[in-house]
């Protein structure tokens, strides 16, 4: 799949990763919702800055887990503010170039919607051909958040339910 700006079609369906030992698709469930801070990267923070709606659909997935895979749904439940982390020099997520006046992160807040029976391993992903084009499954893509296509999102639902 083709990543530059122009080939980028955003819907409104996104794919976040977090690794499962920092963040759980369990820890949203039993929390309701979170903020998804710590997002170092331009152009997974200009996905949440300029373009996350909300009520827009997520499919959280986990990360440097064994194995990677879908775990579960959420919702965007508030859109992009100041990573307010990134002021703070005591926090992993300190940035000494950001700060109140010209915040340079964002986060997103994102609901609990399901958590899947089982986790959708990465292959299982990889080996349905409507799943082709999704970021993660493209060689070298690391983005913490990639816009995927509704149509995905419902296959990847879909398969949560099996």
């Amino acid at each position: 799949m083709d990543t530059t700006r122009q080939s980028i079609r955003i819907t409104g369906y996104w794919l976040m990763k977090c690794e499962p030992d920092i963040y759980s698709i369990s820890n949203l469930e039993t929390d309701g919702s979170t903020s998804w801070e710590g997002v170092r990267n331009y152009q997974a923070r200009n996905f949440m800055r300029d373009h996350m709606k909300l009520n827009d659909r997520v499919v959280f997935y986990h990360s440097n887990a064994k194995p990677p895979g879908a775990a579960g749904l959420a919702r965007v439940s508030k859109t992009a503010y100041p990573d307010h982390f990134s002021w703070d020099p005591t926090h992993r997520y300190f940035d000494p170039q950001s700060s109140p006046e010209n915040p340079r992160w964002v986060m997103v807040d994102i609901a609990f919607e399901q958590k899947f029976k089982s986790v959708i391993p990465i292959q299982t992903l990889r080996d349905h051909p409507e799943l082709q084009n999704l970021m993660i499954l493209q060689k070298g893509s690391r983005l913490s958040i990639t816009p995927i296509d509704p149509h995905e999102y419902h296959i990847i639902h879909q398969l949560g339910l099996e």
